[in-house]
């Protein structure tokens, strides 16, 4: 068979059934397969929303997204996507044209060495010089994307390449030399682990989005419930746990709670837990010169130690290492420690003071109260993101995605298209400000041409809120963050044939979201905010 048909053939193998992308010419051939393959195309209406569609998807379904973009620009495109997915260990696998072979380093028409421009935040990639070898390739790109630590992996496929024929047969085993992710972990680490948290008189945990990536919220559930153990998140992490847990304290870092950032900083053991402990989760290092024991739990041994230095690690898959912990443990005396942490609470009102328009922190509540019990809310970039995380409350079956580590603006409204195609009965939420609304609402289009129903909630104060807030905490003069020309945001929905309504007063909102849940179409709801409204 030519190996266009042959690379299908290995998408359909991996039970691929939606692909997300945009075609051009170094994909036709691969476009022309693809068109009488049973496998669903996505067009999305730009490449960088082909990998957040997949990321989304990805994120929802717990499968590998998988998006197909041509050469040049088309694969520039989605360099963002898959440094998002990098950032935040999003398994996809990203399929490129590239011009043919011989033309390779020769600067022809939309040519663009994307393996190069994405070494650093590709799990691994793969530039096809022989066709033969397209089965094996495409087999261990998603073994790779999917196991250890998820990630992006990148297949570039010269034109030419997709021509040839090939004798297929698809591999039946995987052996990568070098590639062996510790999945277990080491007993030794894991009872010394055990037995530094019964020692403790202050134990915290800290769970990261490697809890969720790993499908370790009941094994992380019962070591809470179990110990008797106090827990913050991660702005990834959200999620990991029901914010009713009798244990539960909040979001941490940056943007988060003061008594969940003093919690951390005066534990005696810090348990850590699928997490990179980044700059905006640990914003202040010298906070743990105090002398804490921390554990470190993840797959990923590199980032073990290399934020926060670690006295006990343990490498290995989340869910097996809590399953194993949680046997040993036992109920600790936390209450005296917990009583500390809840002082420190009613110490500091982080609730926002906002003078005119609809407040935030009520929308999200009235929201919560609202949508199922199994809805999946994406949040983009920016104030947004940061009220969503600390407001919206994760019961039941909820989900809350965002972009993480790279803070993405543009990703809630692909990601949500990408989390409702892969889980079309549940209700899917897609909250943004003004500014990151018109990075993708192109993406509208693919809404419609998909036939899906998402309700969208917009915070308009009119500017970039989050870039302001910065620049007066620096005591800066805010500058070049005014969006003084928006459009009429509910004509765009209009003329897309969809609904929406403003809304100025919480009142309203209550009103609005009511008509929202009753449509049969996707609605947006643009909330006025005061401008100048602050997320601490």
């Amino acid at each position: 068979m030519r190996a266009a048909e042959g690379i299908i053939k290995c998408l359909q193998e991996e039970g691929v059934e939606v692909v997300f992308g945009y075609p051009g010419g170094a994909v036709l051939p691969i476009y022309e397969s693809l068109r009488q393959s049973g496998i669903r195309h996505v067009l999305t209406r730009h490449e960088q929303a082909a990998g957040h569609s997949a990321s989304g998807y990805a994120r929802a379904t717990g499968k590998t997204g998988v998006c197909i973009v041509t050469s040049g620009p088309g694969a520039t495109n989605l360099i963002t996507a898959i440094a998002n997915s990098y950032m935040d260990s999003t398994p996809i696998v990203a399929i490129t044209g590239q011009v043919r072979s011989g033309l390779i380093g020769k600067d022809v028409f939309q040519e663009a060495d994307i393996i190069g421009s994405t070494a650093s935040f590709t799990k691994h990639s793969y530039l096809i010089k022989d066709a033969e070898e397209i089965p094996r390739i495409i087999k261990e790109a998603f073994h790779i994307a999917s196991t250890g630590r998820p990630g992006p992996v990148l297949i570039d496929i010269p034109v030419d390449i997709q021509s040839k024929e090939i004798a297929f047969k698809y591999p039946e085993e995987i052996n990568i030399r070098g590639y062996k992710p510790n999945i277990n972990g080491h007993k030794l680490q894991i009872k010394k682990a055990v037995e530094a948290i019964k020692n403790s008189k202050k134990p915290l945990i800290c769970l990261g989005g490697g809890v969720i990536s790993a499908k370790a919220e009941r094994e992380a559930d019962e070591l809470i419930e179990k110990g008797g153990i106090p827990v913050v998140h991660t702005l990834m992490g959200k999620g990991s746990i029901k914010d009713k847990s009798p244990y539960y304290l909040g979001l941490i870092g940056s943007h988060g709670n003061y008594h969940c950032n003093r919690a951390l900083a005066n534990a005696d053991v810090l348990i850590l837990i699928g997490t990179r402990v980044g700059d905006r989760a640990i914003r202040d290092q010298s906070l743990f010169s105090h002398g804490a024991t921390i554990i470190h739990i993840d797959i990923d041994p590199a980032e073990i130690g290399k934020n926060l230095s670690s006295m006990i690690p343990v490498v290995g898959d989340a869910k097996n290492i809590l399953d194993q912990m949680a046997k040993d443990m036992e109920s600790l005396d936390t209450q005296a420690w917990i009583r500390e942490i809840n002082s420190w609470k009613r110490e500091r009102n982080n609730d926002s003071k906002h003078s005119i328009g609809v407040e935030p922190k009520a929308v999200l509540d009235i929201l919560s109260r609202k949508v199922d019990m199994n809805a999946v809310l994406t949040a983009d970039v920016g104030q947004n993101q940061i009220w969503a995380a600390h407001n919206f409350i994760i019961d039941g079956e909820r989900k809350f995605f965002t972009s993480g580590g790279l803070g993405t603006m543009g990703y809630a409204i692909p990601s949500a298209i990408g989390a409702k195609i892969g889980m079309p009965d549940r209700q899917i939420i897609a909250v943004m400000g003004d500014g990151s609304f018109q990075m993708s609402f192109s993406e509208l289009g693919t809404l419609i041409q998909e036939n899906l129903k998402i309700l969208f909630l917009m915070f308009n104060n009119r500017r970039l809120g989050m870039v302001r807030e910065l620049q007066t905490n620096a005591h800066w003069d805010t500058f070049g963050i005014e969006l003084s020309h928006n459009p009429d945001f509910i004509k765009i929905f209009e003329a897309y044939g969809l609904q929406g309504t403003r809304v100025e007063s919480n009142d309203e909102f209550k009103n609005a979201l009511d008509k929202a849940l009753t449509s049969d179409k996707s609605f947006i709801i643009e909330c006025i905010i005061d401008p100048n409204l602050s997320t601490l």
